[in-house]
């Protein structure tokens, strides 16, 4: 007897969808903005989320049957060498992203320990990432059914939970008549306060830009967004993808444009805007809701929950991509040594690698003086390498409508090809816009030297997006040599 197929639901698909894009370590950085946070949030939703997630339903919708996510998408448009270097990208901006996810859980701990001032010291948060790291890899070798049961009960309880409680106690703290925070910006912010012919000090809507680095903050909370097309690869296991799959896109951006601003702006009512960390921003907004409501131990209690939620959130992304890029090991993109797995079916040689990356990007915590010129430079490279992944997923959309019109798309890009071109273009201009203003240093951090912050994102950038297509050309190499 043959096993059914089981089927996932539009709502779930949604919601792994959410819990990929929603991340509280964020809403600091939204909240640093003040109001001028709705520019960026508008600018994120309308010309990055939305355009991703149309492209991305279209995609997924006509390659449901094939897999394989956004490397079947560029290599049917443009070729395997393309399309493996966009699964390249979106698995190596990954591991550039988990120092910084650690570096917010190891901030957390501190936190529940007691010992906020241990989430600026680059020793304890390097060494917790690295440990933490290793650990959530052993778990991942493990095989995926561990792994699922913990991300999915990580994300309720250390994202959703923490999230709807900082919004609630916000509201308490407006109704209660507190100081709202961000009415008392310091004047020396231009960036987001104007002050009038009287001397009042205003929060600004829309940003006092004068150069590129007012606004470098954008790559950053543009990566907040980022990640609605990975999920493209479950789209075969719903009952009817073509329809589902967009739906599903919709009401993951919807639930992560509600958790973003609404949680941002707690943050920026209830903390004043010199204790905004990027890093321990949160917890300082915690400290003070449940200080002030004489329940200090509920801070502890919450740094718990979101160390648990950025763990789980790192052990759902490290089987992931990873994956990916077994996948194109078995395609014969990659060394025969990358096609190792254990008894589990897990990729171990690939996490090994992946491990030793990390280990070497945590230990920036420990070199750099300031943990958050650290965190937001390992951003900035995150980012870079992912807005390239992105340039690459709209050109194959607009690319495909021409090379392969008959293929079958229930769900199209309205507007015919005209339409294709609009809200791809709109998508990749915005995405080109946000990639050359990850190599500014933002002018709201001290970055110490400039030109040394753009030379590590320059160098960072080029290094690893040279990487698949040198891999790809040798193992060209070696295939004809092996052929003669």
């Amino acid at each position: 007897m043959t096993k059914p197929t089981k089927h996932i639901t539009t709502t779930q698909l949604a919601l792994m969808t959410a819990a990929a894009v929603i991340s509280l370590r964020g809403l600091p950085m939204m909240a640093q903005e003040e109001l001028t946070m709705f520019f960026y949030i508008f600018f994120a939703t309308f010309l990055f989320l939305i355009p991703a997630a149309l492209v991305g339903a279209e995609l997924g919708s006509a390659f449901a049957a094939k897999g394989g996510g956004v490397y079947t998408w560029v290599k049917e448009a443009f070729n395997q060498r393309m399309g493996f270097a966009a699964i390249f990208l979106q698995w190596i901006q990954n591991v550039v992203w988990y120092p910084t996810v650690l570096g917010f859980a190891a901030a957390s701990i501190a936190y529940m320990i007691g010992k906020p001032d241990l989430a600026q010291n680059g020793m304890f948060v390097g060494l917790f990432s690295i440990v933490m790291y290793w650990f959530a890899t052993w778990v991942t070798l493990k095989g995926t059914s561990t792994v699922s049961k913990i991300t999915s009960q990580g994300f309720l309880l250390g994202t959703v939970l923490p999230g709807i409680v900082i919004i609630i106690m916000a509201i308490i703290w407006i109704v209660s008549d507190n100081p709202i925070a961000l009415e008392h910006v310091p004047a020396s912010v231009s960036e987001v306060v104007k002050i009038d012919a009287a001397q009042h000090v205003h929060p600004r809507l829309f940003p006092h830009i004068t150069g590129m680095s007012d606004i470098a903050f954008l790559a950053g909370i543009l990566l907040l967004f980022a990640g609605v097309e990975v999920h493209a690869i479950h789209a075969q296991e719903l009952q009817t993808p073509q329809k589902q799959f967009p739906k599903a896109m919709f009401l993951a951006a919807l639930i992560s444009f509600g958790i973003f601003t609404l949680g941002a702006l707690a943050v920026s009512i209830v903390t004043p805007y010199d204790q905004i960390n990027l890093q321990s921003g949160l917890f300082v907004t915690f400290q003070q809701l449940f200080d002030h409501y004489h329940i200090g131990w509920v801070t502890n209690i919450m740094g718990l929950l979101v160390a648990f939620g950025a763990l789980a959130g790192v052990m759902s992304w490290i089987s992931g991509p990873s994956r990916g890029l077994l996948w194109t090991a078995n395609d014969g993109q990659l060394p025969d040594f990358l096609k190792k797995t254990n008894k589990n079916g897990i990729q171990i040689n690939i996490l090994i690698i992946q491990g030793c990356i990390v280990t070497v990007l945590s230990s920036l915590y420990m070199v750099m003086d300031d943990v958050s010129v650290a965190f937001f430079l390992l951003s900035a490279l995150t980012i870079g390498l992912y807005l390239l992944m992105y340039m690459m997923m709209y050109a194959s959309g607009i690319k495909l409508r021409y090379t392969q019109p008959d293929l079958p798309r229930s769900y199209r890009v309205p507007g015919g090809n005209m339409g294709m071109w609009l809200i791809a273009g709109i998508g990749f201009l915005a995405v080109l816009f946000s990639f050359a203003v990850t190599f500014f240093p933002p002018s709201q951090l001290p970055v110490g030297s400039p030109a040394m912050y753009t030379g590590l994102v320059v160098v960072g950038t080029v290094v690893f997006f040279s990487i698949p297509f040198i891999i790809s050309i040798s193992m060209e190499k070696k295939r004809q040599r092996r052929g003669h």
